[in-house]
Order: structure tokens, then sequence, then C-alpha cells
């Protein structure tokens, strides 16, 4: 069916019949948008509409679906055409509902698909309590606490305080250390690289005076390797002082640590080592 022309023949039957879109809608129940869309050929009237339309226009079946009045000798000619292009039609029209219907239900099914792949891999992460990657979907769920870097640093500061206090001068004499660290780099399961600024504080008791010894201010880089679930500094590296400081930075410290610590002195690091240490003394002496 010739669409454009079916809906300028509807256009002027109803100019004719001195009727406004809106008075046409009202009276077959649609909107005047309705009206104005099957006029200007964007789409057809319902098969259901068909008839009630007609009576409305005074035009036949045969007449709306040619676009045109048919003459008397040319309507059971123009009547079979119209059948078959009416028939053609409507199975044009079930194709697209059909192919709608069946985009629906392949986006529905790609969406069911999609959560429930999320949620074996879900599932399959909370029983190895590993971090789940879209939802607990309901379940209670508790990522383990990794105290691998807690471990890291303690082992760190007893193997500072060990290394220091084996040159202790005075009685009560004490060693204390506090860190941020900026970086642990697993190298791998076994081998990891520590960089972080290590304050160390060394005191002793003398009259009931506490009485600082020595202090750095130092950063290092630390290699650790764990054995039996424990941690061990194998070795460590800092800058040396003068003219190879800068150099040695460079070349110890990865860019992304090194632009952290060049606020070391600015940031508050420094200050705020400073007071854990002071606490720490203070508990220690005064116990």
């Amino acid at each position: 069916m010739d669409i454009e022309k079916i809906g300028k023949f509807i256009a002027e039957c109803r100019k004719k019949k001195n009727i406004t879109q809106q008075e046409l809608a009202e009276k077959l129940g649609v909107s005047d948008r309705t009206i104005g869309n099957w006029e200007n050929g964007r789409n057809m009237p319902d098969l259901s509409l068909f008839k009630p339309l007609c009576n409305e226009l005074d035009i036949t079946l045969n007449d709306l679906m040619s676009g045109e009045k048919v003459k008397e000798k040319e309507y059971k000619e123009k009547f079979e055409e119209n059948i078959v292009k009416t028939i053609d039609y409507s199975n044009t029209k079930v194709k697209r509902i059909k192919k709608a219907y069946l985009f629906a239900i392949t986006f529905i099914g790609l969406i069911l698909l999609t959560l429930l792949i999320l949620f074996i891999i879900d599932i399959t992460k909370m029983r190895n309590n590993e971090p789940v990657l879209f939802s607990t979907w309901g379940f209670k769920y508790a990522p383990p606490i990794n105290l691998d870097d807690v471990n890291i640093e303690n082992t760190i500061k007893e193997y500072l305080i060990k290394e220091d206090e084996k040159n202790n001068y005075h009685e009560f004499e004490k060693s204390f250390v506090a860190m941020r660290t900026y970086l642990i780099n697993e190298e791998s399961k076994e081998k990891y690289y520590v960089y972080t600024w290590v304050l160390q504080e060394k005191y002793y008791l003398e009259n009931e005076q506490i009485i600082k010894d020595t202090a750095s201010s130092i950063p290092y880089k630390f290699e650790l390797v764990k054995e039996d679930n424990n941690f061990i500094v194998k070795d460590y590296d800092i800058p040396r002082d003068g003219s190879y400081y800068a150099k040695d930075m460079k070349h110890i410290f990865p860019n992304s640590v090194l632009k952290d610590m060049e606020s070391i002195h600015t940031d508050g690091t420094i200050e705020r080592l400073s007071l854990e240490i002071e606490s720490e003394v203070n508990l220690y002496f005064h116990k």
C-alpha cells in the first residue's frame, strides 16, 4: 500500500467533510497527533480503525486502501488488489512486532546472563575470602585483614632497634623508631622491597631525667624475604650524604616515592613521627 497516497486521501476526505483533525480524533478515540501522522504518511491506521474511519469519511474500505475513490467498473479488481496489499501490510507489521519482541528478549537475556556470571564470580570470590567485584548479593561478607604490611613495618622497626642498641653507651638506654612507609613492592611471594622514611631516636635515663642521646631522620629502601610466614630484613640501602645525596635518591627510590618524599619536611610527617616517638618514650620510661 502507498501510505503517503492514503494519507493525502484521508486528509482530503476529512476536509471535504469539513471536520478538524481534533474532531476526527475524538470520534475514533485517538489523538490529533495520530491523525496528523496518518495524513503525513508516517504510518497507517490500525486495522481495527479501518471501518470506523471509512464510516466517518463516507468512503469504502476499497477507497481507503487505494488512496482514491474507486470507480465502479474497477471495484472488483481494486478490491482483490487491496486484499493482497492488506495481507502484506499485516504480515509486515507482525514481523516488526516479532522483531521488537525478539530484540527485547535478547537484551533482557544478556542482562540476566551478565548478572549470573557476576554472581558466580562473586560467590566464588567470597568462598575464597577475596574481595567481590560487584556486590555481596545479600550475603554477609567481610574481606580478610591483610596483616602483611603491619608485620613488615614491625619487622623493620625491630631490626633497626636491635642494630642500634648494639652500640649502647648508657645504662637504661633505649632506641625508638617511627616510620612512614611510602611503598611496599612485592617482587615475588617471598621477596619485598619497602620504601620508607625512618625517624630514629635513642634515649637514656639519668638522675630520673630522660635524655636524648642520638637521632636520625633517613629515607630507607629495605629488602625483606618471607620464610615460614615470618619476614626477615636481608638488606637495606640509604643515600650518602653531601653531593652524592640527590644522585643516590634517584638511584634508590622510584619516581613516585621521590615525589612524595619531596614534601617530607612540610607535610607534617616529621612532626607526626616525632610525636609517635615521644609517646613511646614517655610510656617506656614511666611504666
